[in-house]
């Protein structure tokens, strides 16, 4: 019986630090909903004024971005600013071709734009995108630093929608919501953006609309340079950086303000060792953030307890992954032992009643969902179908997420890995031969289809337990299982071929 004591309580715990994410997830929603309530008066800077224009450092961090180069550059020199108080920086790490073709392409826009634009280019990539970032700040000429990835796509008046809220001298950050321009290419990057949606809509306003502590996104923001230093810079000894200062940031009291209103475009991965290594990088990065911010969070005498643990839940985000992938694996043995030991009955009566946590996760991605597609009767059963197949997804990503999880918090460091870029307006048709992008499988892949074998045996299991025709209780979760782990299976077995 000692077995089975222990697989109760692991799988108990799980089951409860999910239910508490739940429960976390649902007051971001009552404060996303009272948000919208109240309008937004923020004192704001009149750019029309040219003793109120600030100067303004655009940071480009590149690293072999073939594909999407001249497109990012293109795309930024049509910001409207006044150009005598902005500078483009392309922080430029590349160790192939691009550095040339990238510097000719500089070249060629500063002398038809009369833009200042310089190419920084360092002899190693140490601190790799938080190292660029730094030494890029250091000739800086900004007092204000916006920040994009290769891959996103601002309008033209973005600065002129984000500057003017440094006007409040304790604002520190304006990030903006990330859109998606290839949102609807596939399967992968709906689940993709609808998980980012969630975050960019519910998560982000939710938090910042009561004070509690939230993220830049790594892109599409802006920070003042003084909040950068007083912070203590980037450093680069965890995989999101970002999240790193912005922590850091929010504990020197400098405030954030998040813009839900202003979307800056930018292209979801299409292939799903791409969609792996960039949730590697974000899941293993929060876990290294938890590590770090603990002890600072919760010693911190300047914040609530209510934002203290919304902090927490927010860097334990990722682990989350491995509540699931414990509960997913310890639910089979779990359905064995409730038909086995009967006295055991109340108990699982009991622990029925976290299935409230999906029905939590269910109502507050509805929220996010309407809000981009409408309700009605038809968007709301689609919302139904795409629920299902994100949950299962998300969930046959697990196992891989709890490795970077674990990595994370045992402190195991490992290389920043970037996320290749597609440019599929122009390389749509021959997008897997990009040169980016990883051509080993990763052994991870063969566990993964052990454990979709493992679900099927689940699924099978709800049929021939007990004396009662059988316990259908956890099949939805299993098929769930099942499913999620045979899509990323299979689709890691053809992304190969």
């Amino acid at each position: 019986m000692i077995l089975e004591t222990t697989i109760i309580v692991i799988y108990s715990i799980s089951l409860l630090l999910i239910f508490m994410y739940a429960l976390a997830q649902l007051n971001l929603l009552f404060n996303y909903l009272s948000s919208k309530k109240k309008d937004d008066v923020s004192p704001q800077l009149d750019l029309s004024n040219p003793d109120e224009v600030p100067f303004i450092t655009i940071q480009l961090p590149v690293y072999n971005e073939m594909y999407v180069m001249e497109r990012l550059l293109d795309n930024i020199v049509e910001l409207e600013y006044p150009k005598n108080k902005l500078e483009i920086q392309v922080l430029d790490d590349s160790t192939d071709e691009t550095v040339e073709t990238t510097k000719a392409q500089i070249e060629k826009l500063q002398a038809s734009t009369g833009i200042d634009i310089i190419h920084i280019t360092r002899t190693d990539r140490k601190g790799f995108k938080a190292g660029a970032l730094k030494a890029g700040l250091e000739i800086a000429k900004g007092e204000i630093i916006a920040i994009f990835d290769s891959d996103f796509l601002p309008q033209k008046d973005w600065l002129k929608r984000t500057v003017p809220f440094f006007k409040d001298e304790a604002i520190g950050v304006v990030q903006t919501r990330w859109g998606h321009i290839n949102r609807n290419y596939s399967i992968l990057t709906k689940i993709q953006a609808f998980a980012l949606d969630a975050h960019f809509t519910l998560e982000q306003v939710g938090r910042n609309s009561k004070g509690h502590f939230i993220n830049f996104n790594g892109t599409a923001g802006l920070w003042r340079k003084t909040c950068i230093m007083d912070a203590g810079n980037w450093e680069g000894d965890t995989l999101t950086e970002d999240l790193d200062l912005s922590y850091r940031a929010q504990l020197k009291n400098w405030k954030f303000k998040y813009l839900e209103d202003v979307e800056t475009p930018a292209e979801l991965p299409i292939v799903i060792s791409a969609a792996r290594s960039q949730q590697f990088r974000w899941n293993k990065g929060g876990a290294e953030n938890f590590r770090k911010m603990l002890g600072p969070v919760v010693k911190n005498a300047n914040i609530s307890p209510k934002t203290k643990v919304h902090g927490l839940l927010h860097l334990l985000n990722s682990t989350m992954f491995l509540n699931v992938l414990i509960v997913g694996i310890l639910s089979i043995p779990m359905l064995y032992i409730k038909n086995e030991y009967a006295h055991l009955r109340p108990y699982f009566y009991i622990m029925s009643f976290f299935v409230m946590s999906t029905v939590i996760f269910f109502i507050c991605y509805w929220f996010m969902y309407k809000n981009i597609y409408g309700s009605g009767f038809k968007n709301f059963m689609r919302y139904i179908g795409m629920f299902f197949v994100f949950f299962s997804i998300a969930m046959g990503f697990s196992l891989h997420n709890s490795i970077a999880v674990l990595e994370g918090h045992l402190g195991k460091k490992s290389e920043f890995v970037r996320t290749p870029k597609f440019n599929l307006s122009k390389y749509k048709d021959n997008f897997k031969n990009n040169k980016y992008m990883k051509k080993n499988l990763s052994i991870n892949v063969i566990f993964e289809g052990l454990l979709m074998l493992y679900f099927g045996f689940g699924m099978y299991s709800a049929f021939v337990v007990g004396n009662q025709g059988g316990d259908f209780g956890l099949f939805p979760f299993h098929l769930m299982l099942f499913t999620g782990f045979g899509y990323v299976f299979f689709k890691s077995l053809a992304s190969k071929v």
